[in-house]
């Protein structure tokens, strides 16, 4: 038997959004290598798009996540990914339909160059040069 969560997700995949396809196609498509996942059961929630290897959520937001309701639903949901250690990038749907191609290479350089990158080594000691 599925998890809810589970079920959820399956269902969602059937009923995305236009902003939504369009930006799965192009993640789908990418000859990078990386491989995202659409409507990932994450806990309780079901997130748009995410990439494993960086913990990164992506979040299309369309014309409902304005409202209150939504918003707070939105800081609730942000809040239980941030707990757990997942970073959220919120997209907005009148972005990727005014340029999908785009919206897809800044989630795609996100990935590729992230901020933080894994320590090489401890830090240099106190009164020690940096090379």
């Amino acid at each position: 038997m599925l998890r809810p969560e589970t079920a959820r997700a399956r269902q969602q995949r059937r009923e995305m959004s236009y902003p939504e396809v369009l930006l799965w196609q192009r993640l789908r498509s990418r000859n990078s290598g990386l491989h995202f996942r659409n409507k990932h059961a994450i806990g309780p929630y079901v997130v748009d798009f995410y990439y494993a290897p960086l913990r990164l959520v992506i979040e299309v937001d369309g014309q409902i996540h304005a409202t209150a309701a939504a918003i707070a639903q939105d800081r609730e949901r942000d809040a239980f990914l941030a707990l757990n250690r997942y970073r959220v990038v919120r997209i907005p749907a009148a972005d990727i339909l005014r340029d999908a191609d785009a919206a897809a290479a800044s989630i795609v350089s996100l990935v590729a160059s992230p901020l933080h990158h894994p320590s090489d080594g401890p830090p240099p000691r106190a009164g020690e040069d940096q090379e």
